[in-house]
């Protein structure tokens, strides 16, 4: 009952992205942004290509691994970028709701908060995910033509990450969108948390010791850098299921209050 209850839930909020102007206008922006960057580390000034023509020019050969680099580059770029576009994806999931006076009725229905937390965000996930498959047609440009070619797992790896930091960010935008009834405000709020969490790998540079070392491992930025990177670590996945955990935790937990109330 619960998978299938999960499957309704998570199958609603899916069409209703695909059926929302806000989502569409969302992801032409990302589109649009990812195309831009992407033209840009290979062709601009300073990108992989004109790297490439100095090197060789110089008499230097094979010295520049054009897939891995273009691979870390963009999904450096493309991860600072998902920081903006996260919490507005995030930010209706729960706070539409409140707004229509329906987070009571959901909250006192015989289905399980963990139901619906868990359908939303898997629908949310995968709207996600949608917006993040044209990419596969500009690494397979890239990808094609590089030699020496890049190991599979590489960029299999880097995808992962991006979904497991969607994922993260998505679930705790959720929990901050199901504390209030603005969509803005949750949006708001969720990027500040967020930024806080990218950055504090930073805080942990100069924190040092073993505070430092704490701060260092459960920043967002440094368990993504590693995936990308192609360094597979358990204790990456371990930081990104136990934020995602504790997104879905919090945001029933939130739920639940209401159900308190109500009755």
């Amino acid at each position: 009952m619960f998978i299938f209850n999960t499957i309704a839930i998570f199958k609603k909020e899916v069409k209703s992205y695909f059926t929302s102007p806000l989502a569409y206008i969302i992801a032409a922006v990302f589109w649009l942004l990812s195309g831009v960057f992407f033209v840009e580390l290979l062709l601009g000034q300073e990108g992989i290509i004109q790297q490439v023509s100095a090197s060789e020019q110089l008499g230097i050969t094979g010295a520049i691994d054009v897939a891995y680099i273009f691979l870390n580059s963009f999904f450096a770029v493309m991860g600072s970028l998902s920081l903006f576009i996260l919490p507005i994806l995030s930010m209706g999931l729960y706070s539409e709701e409140r707004k229509r006076g329906t987070l009571e009725l959901l909250a006192t229905s015989p289905i399980s908060n963990w139901v619906v937390a868990l359908g939303k965000l898997l629908g949310v996930v995968a709207f996600f995910i949608v917006m993040i498959l044209p990419w596969l047609f500009y690494e397979a440009i890239v990808f094609s033509a590089a030699n020496p070619p890049i190991s599979p797992g590489v960029p299999l790896l880097a995808h992962l990450g991006l979904i497991l930091l969607a994922a993260a960010i998505l679930s705790l935008g959720m929990f901050i969108s199901s504390l209030t009834d603005s969509s803005i405000f949750a949006a708001i709020i969720t990027f500040a948390l967020v930024l806080l969490l990218w950055i504090v790998d930073l805080i942990a540079q100069n924190v040092g010791g073993i505070l430092g070392d704490i701060l260092k491992h459960i920043s967002l930025l440094e368990n993504y850098n590693n995936l990308v990177q192609g360094i597979f670590d358990t204790s990456n996945l371990v930081v990104f299921a136990s934020y995602i955990f504790l997104g879905l935790f919090l945001t029933t937990q939130s739920v639940e209050t209401i159900r308190f109330t109500s009755q």
